[in-house]
C-alpha cells in the first residue's frame, strides 16, 4: 500500500494525526500523557511533568488559517494549553504550545470575539489569525523554544 500525503487526508484524518502525533511529542519531552475517554470539554488530553496536571486542546492545521476555541469549553487557566499542529508535506510537523491564559489580554494575532452583537449567532470564541505576517509572533511557542519544558 502506497503511503498518503498530508494533502490526501481529510479532516478527521488531520485531526487524529495531529492529536497523536502531539502525544508522541509530550513524551519525547518526558512528560506522561493520559488519554480522555470522552472528548466534550475541549480537552484532548491530559499531561503530567514535575507532579503537575495539564490539559491540552489541540489543533492541527495544514495551511494558514483562522484557528478558534469556544470560549465556553476552552478556559483560561494555568494549567490549560493548547497545542497548535501545523503539517508539511515533506517535512516533520510544527508544535506550538499556547498557554490559554495569552487571551487575558486579546491582541491583533490572540482574539476575543464575542458575538453579542444582534444577528450573530456564533458562540463566543477564542481565536488566533495565523498568517505568514503573524508567524513571528509564534516563534517563542514551538516546543523547541518553549519556556513549559525547563
Amino acid at each position: 500500500m502506497k503511503k498518503r500525503k498530508i494533502s490526501e487526508l481529510n479532516k478527521l484524518q488531520v485531526g487524529r494525526f495531529g492529536e497523536y502525533a502531539t502525544k508522541m511529542e509530550f513524551t519525547l519531552y518526558g512528560c506522561d500523557v493520559y488519554i480522555s475517554e470522552v472528548d466534550d470539554k475541549a480537552i484532548d488530553f491530559i499531561i503530567r511533568k514535575d507532579g503537575q496536571y495539564y490539559d491540552i486542546q489541540v489543533k492541527t492545521y495544514r495551511k494558514l488559517s483562522y484557528v478558534f476555541l469556544q470560549k465556553h469549553v476552552f478556559t483560561l487557566r494555568n494549567n490549560v494549553f493548547l497545542a497548535l499542529v501545523f503539517l508539511h508535506e515533506d517535512k516533520a510537523p510544527d508544535f506550538y504550545l499556547i498557554p490559554s491564559t495569552v487571551w487575558e489580554h486579546p491582541d491583533e494575532v490572540f482574539v476575543s470575539r464575542d458575538y453579542d452583537q444582534e444577528g450573530q449567532k456564533s458562540k463566543a470564541e477564542w481565536g488566533i489569525n495565523l498568517s505568514k505576517k503573524n508567524l513571528p509572533r509564534l516563534e517563542g511557542y514551538r516546543f523547541e523554544n518553549s519556556d513549559f519544558f525547563e
